[in-house]
């Protein structure tokens, strides 16, 4: 995805994710209270660091930050649906994880080899009485950019 936007590239990569199929919708900044959806929140850009050259060019090291909502299905005081969506929320983890090592993740900077996809603290946002709950996953990717004068 050269030409696309780094939300675009983020949507196409959560819904690569093979067990995917699980989510019928995923939306941008927003998800209902709906089993089976899913929400992917932008969280903002963060520069990590910055470099110079005595010609002015610049070279930053930059987090893009996302959270990906699931919806699921849950039972209150059921295990085995938990135990379910729990395994689901660390397989995807595992996955993103695989696909940055093996440089298969999207690139969003200048320098793809070095980047790094991580999908991190995923956990049981809220659940309510009736079967609904939603897991929330930490997504960030680490890229660097170059800006030459």
């Amino acid at each position: 995805m050269p030409d696309a936007t780094p939300l675009e590239k983020m949507r196409a990569f959560v819904a690569s994710y093979p067990d995917a199929d699980i989510l019928s919708t995923l939306q941008i900044d927003y998800t209902d209270q709906v089993p089976e959806m899913a929400g992917i929140f932008p969280q903002g850009l963060v520069e990590t660091s910055r470099r110079t050259d005595i010609l002015g060019n610049a070279t930053v090291t930059n987090q893009l930050n996302f959270a990906l909502y699931t919806v699921l299905s849950k039972a209150p005081g059921e295990d085995a649906g938990a135990t379910y969506n729990a395994e689901w929320v660390m397989a995807f983890q595992e996955w993103v994880q695989e696909q940055s090592v093996l440089h298969l993740a999207p690139a969003f900077g200048d320098v793809p080899h070095t980047e790094r996809v991580e999908a991190k603290n995923g956990e049981i946002y809220s659940a309510d009485q009736e079967g609904v709950a939603i897991y929330a996953i930490q997504i960030s990717v680490t890229y660097t950019k170059t800006y030459r004068r």
